[in-house]
Protein backbone atom coordinates (compact mmCIF):
# COMPACT_ATOMS: atom_id res chain seq x y z
CA UNK A 1 0.00 0.00 0.00
CA UNK A 2 1.44 3.36 -1.12
CA UNK A 3 1.33 6.11 1.41
CA UNK A 4 2.23 9.58 -0.07
CA UNK A 5 0.24 11.61 2.75
CA UNK A 6 2.53 13.31 4.39
CA UNK A 7 4.47 14.66 1.19
CA UNK A 8 1.63 16.08 -0.31
CA UNK A 9 1.15 17.69 3.32
CA UNK A 10 4.39 19.76 3.19
CA UNK A 11 3.80 20.44 0.14
CA UNK A 12 0.03 21.86 0.68
CA UNK A 13 1.90 23.84 4.17
CA UNK A 14 4.73 25.44 1.58
CA UNK A 15 2.10 26.82 -0.93
CA UNK A 16 -0.33 27.65 1.58
CA UNK A 17 2.12 30.03 3.73
CA UNK A 18 3.14 31.49 0.50
CA UNK A 19 0.33 32.53 0.17
CA UNK A 20 0.17 34.00 3.72
CA UNK A 21 3.74 35.91 2.64
CA UNK A 22 1.88 37.68 -0.59
CA UNK A 23 -0.36 39.24 2.04
CA UNK A 24 1.68 40.46 4.60
CA UNK A 25 3.70 43.26 4.33
CA UNK A 26 7.08 41.95 5.16
CA UNK A 27 5.87 38.72 3.64
CA UNK A 28 6.10 37.18 7.49
CA UNK A 29 9.87 37.25 7.44
CA UNK A 30 10.42 39.58 10.74
CA UNK A 31 8.57 36.69 12.82
CA UNK A 32 9.08 33.60 11.17
CA UNK A 33 12.39 33.70 8.70
CA UNK A 34 15.70 32.19 10.25
CA UNK A 35 17.73 35.28 11.28
CA UNK A 36 21.38 35.16 12.77
CA UNK A 37 21.97 34.98 16.66
CA UNK A 38 21.70 38.85 17.77
CA UNK A 39 19.37 39.75 14.82
CA UNK A 40 16.22 38.81 15.50
CA UNK A 41 16.32 34.98 16.38
CA UNK A 42 13.63 33.22 17.63
CA UNK A 43 13.76 29.37 18.61
CA UNK A 44 10.87 28.86 16.55
CA UNK A 45 12.44 29.90 13.58
CA UNK A 46 14.64 26.96 12.86
CA UNK A 47 10.88 25.69 11.81
CA UNK A 48 9.01 28.17 10.17
CA UNK A 49 11.89 29.32 8.09
CA UNK A 50 11.11 26.20 6.08
CA UNK A 51 7.84 26.58 5.02
CA UNK A 52 8.51 30.54 3.71
CA UNK A 53 9.82 30.82 0.56
CA UNK A 54 11.49 34.02 -1.51
CA UNK A 55 9.42 33.86 -4.59
CA UNK A 56 7.34 31.86 -6.88
CA UNK A 57 10.72 30.08 -8.57
CA UNK A 58 12.29 29.08 -4.82
CA UNK A 59 8.73 27.40 -4.08
CA UNK A 60 8.32 25.71 -7.11
CA UNK A 61 11.79 24.22 -7.29
CA UNK A 62 11.45 23.27 -3.46
CA UNK A 63 8.27 21.83 -4.27
CA UNK A 64 9.12 20.01 -7.18
CA UNK A 65 12.12 18.32 -5.64
CA UNK A 66 9.98 17.40 -2.50
CA UNK A 67 7.15 15.89 -4.58
CA UNK A 68 9.84 14.23 -7.21
CA UNK A 69 11.64 12.94 -4.07
CA UNK A 70 9.42 12.47 -0.85
CA UNK A 71 6.96 10.41 -2.67
CA UNK A 72 9.34 7.79 -2.55
CA UNK A 73 11.02 7.79 0.52
CA UNK A 74 7.80 8.14 2.10
CA UNK A 75 7.10 5.15 0.57
CA UNK A 76 10.19 3.36 1.67
CA UNK A 77 10.30 4.54 5.18
CA UNK A 78 6.80 4.94 6.02
CA UNK A 79 5.21 7.80 7.20
CA UNK A 80 5.85 7.69 10.85
CA UNK A 81 9.66 7.95 9.57
CA UNK A 82 9.28 10.08 6.44
CA UNK A 83 8.24 13.20 8.83
CA UNK A 84 10.91 12.24 11.44
CA UNK A 85 13.21 12.32 9.14
CA UNK A 86 11.95 15.66 7.33
CA UNK A 87 11.62 17.44 10.46
CA UNK A 88 15.42 16.17 11.51
CA UNK A 89 16.53 17.56 8.27
CA UNK A 90 14.97 20.44 8.68
CA UNK A 91 16.32 21.51 12.02
CA UNK A 92 20.17 19.96 11.59
CA UNK A 93 19.92 22.44 7.70
CA UNK A 94 18.66 25.27 10.39
CA UNK A 95 21.23 25.09 13.20
CA UNK A 96 24.28 24.68 10.41
CA UNK A 97 23.06 27.73 8.85
CA UNK A 98 23.26 29.74 12.46
CA UNK A 99 26.48 28.21 13.10
CA UNK A 100 27.97 29.32 9.51
CA UNK A 101 26.45 32.76 9.84
CA UNK A 102 26.72 33.53 13.49
CA UNK A 103 26.00 37.16 14.22
CA UNK A 104 26.67 37.89 11.02
CA UNK A 105 24.89 40.22 9.12
CA UNK A 106 20.98 40.49 9.48
CA UNK A 107 19.93 38.54 6.24
CA UNK A 108 16.91 36.42 6.81
CA UNK A 109 17.29 32.89 5.59
CA UNK A 110 13.90 31.10 4.63
CA UNK A 111 13.06 28.19 2.25
CA UNK A 112 12.41 24.29 2.97
CA UNK A 113 15.97 23.19 1.03
CA UNK A 114 17.26 22.10 4.17
CA UNK A 115 14.49 18.98 4.10
CA UNK A 116 14.95 18.90 0.09
CA UNK A 117 18.72 17.86 0.64
CA UNK A 118 17.45 15.64 3.67
CA UNK A 119 15.70 13.65 1.38
CA UNK A 120 18.21 13.99 -1.79
CA UNK A 121 20.17 11.91 1.23
CA UNK A 122 17.71 9.43 1.97
CA UNK A 123 16.52 8.44 -1.83
CA UNK A 124 20.52 7.90 -2.38
CA UNK A 125 20.56 5.71 0.65
CA UNK A 126 17.43 3.87 0.14
CA UNK A 127 17.67 3.94 -3.82
CA UNK A 128 21.51 3.54 -4.56
CA UNK A 129 20.96 1.71 -8.26
CA UNK A 130 18.78 4.65 -9.57
CA UNK A 131 19.75 6.78 -12.24
CA UNK A 132 19.08 10.84 -11.97
CA UNK A 133 19.33 12.98 -15.29
CA UNK A 134 20.97 16.34 -14.58
CA UNK A 135 19.25 19.22 -16.64
CA UNK A 136 22.82 20.62 -17.67
CA UNK A 137 24.66 18.63 -19.16
CA UNK A 138 22.07 15.78 -19.29
CA UNK A 139 23.84 13.35 -18.14
CA UNK A 140 22.54 10.06 -16.47
CA UNK A 141 24.21 9.38 -13.11
CA UNK A 142 23.44 6.79 -10.17
CA UNK A 143 21.64 8.87 -7.04
CA UNK A 144 24.40 8.13 -4.40
CA UNK A 145 26.94 10.22 -7.03
CA UNK A 146 24.19 12.84 -8.06
CA UNK A 147 23.89 13.46 -4.24
CA UNK A 148 27.93 13.62 -3.86
CA UNK A 149 28.25 15.62 -6.55
CA UNK A 150 25.70 17.96 -5.34
CA UNK A 151 27.37 18.31 -1.94
CA UNK A 152 30.79 18.93 -3.12
CA UNK A 153 29.14 21.58 -5.21
CA UNK A 154 27.43 23.46 -1.81
CA UNK A 155 30.32 22.89 -0.18
CA UNK A 156 32.73 24.87 -2.56
CA UNK A 157 30.06 27.22 -3.10
CA UNK A 158 29.67 28.29 0.64
CA UNK A 159 33.51 28.00 1.14
CA UNK A 160 34.21 30.61 -1.53
CA UNK A 161 30.91 32.58 -1.34
CA UNK A 162 29.52 31.11 -5.14
CA UNK A 163 26.10 32.05 -6.07
CA UNK A 164 25.97 34.19 -2.87
CA UNK A 165 22.39 34.37 -1.34
CA UNK A 166 21.79 30.52 -1.31
CA UNK A 167 22.19 29.08 2.48
CA UNK A 168 24.60 26.10 0.83
CA UNK A 169 25.36 25.41 4.57
CA UNK A 170 22.12 25.24 5.34
CA UNK A 171 21.92 22.65 2.14
CA UNK A 172 24.59 20.38 3.75
CA UNK A 173 23.55 20.88 7.59
CA UNK A 174 20.23 19.33 6.05
CA UNK A 175 21.66 16.39 3.96
CA UNK A 176 24.01 14.91 7.08
CA UNK A 177 21.21 15.19 9.49
CA UNK A 178 19.25 12.90 6.95
CA UNK A 179 22.06 10.57 6.67
CA UNK A 180 23.42 10.46 10.20
CA UNK A 181 19.10 9.45 11.31
CA UNK A 182 19.47 6.59 8.27
CA UNK A 183 22.70 5.24 9.73
CA UNK A 184 21.24 5.42 12.95
CA UNK A 185 18.02 3.61 11.78
CA UNK A 186 19.92 0.81 9.87
CA UNK A 187 22.45 -0.23 12.90
CA UNK A 188 21.38 -3.06 14.42
CA UNK A 189 19.87 -3.31 17.63
CA UNK A 190 21.50 -4.82 20.56
CA UNK A 191 19.18 -7.37 22.40
CA UNK A 192 18.55 -6.53 26.12
CA UNK A 193 20.24 -7.34 28.33
CA UNK A 194 19.71 -10.94 30.28
CA UNK A 195 19.03 -11.83 33.55
CA UNK A 196 21.74 -11.72 36.44
CA UNK A 197 23.46 -14.73 36.95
Amino acid sequence: MRSESATYIILALCIGVFGLQLQSPDGLLRDFALWPLGAGFQPWQVVTSAFLHGGMFHLFVNCFGIWMFGREVENALGTARFVQLFAVSVLTASITQLIAVGFGDPVPTVGASGGLFGLLAAFAVLFPRRQIMLLIPPIPMRAPVFVALFAAFELFAGITGTLSGVAHFAHLGGLIGAFILLQHWRRPRRPPPGPWA
